[in-house]
């Protein structure tokens, strides 16, 4: 989020050539503090669907669990 951004505390998954990858990795260690090279073109972006499907349901499992609560 912002707040990340402004502290440099970004997590970046990156998919691409890995030359290019480490000849970027330095720019992209100013903004972040994680940057992890997951392989060809287009895996990086793999990588942050499926974190961010577990981060939904990971919301979709809080957000049941307290309409339950709420019930009983």
């Amino acid at each position: 989020g912002v707040g990340a951004a402004r502290a440099g505390n970004l997590t970046f998954m990156v998919g691409g050539v890995e030359q290019e990858f480490d000849a970027a990795k330095e720019l992209l260690t100013c903004m972040g503090s994680n940057v992890v090279y997951c392989g060809e073109v287009g895996t990086g972006q793999a990588a942050k669907i499926c974190n961010n499907m577990l981060l939904a349901i990971s919301m979709i499992g809080t957000a049941e669990t307290m309409n339950l609560g709420i019930r009983f």
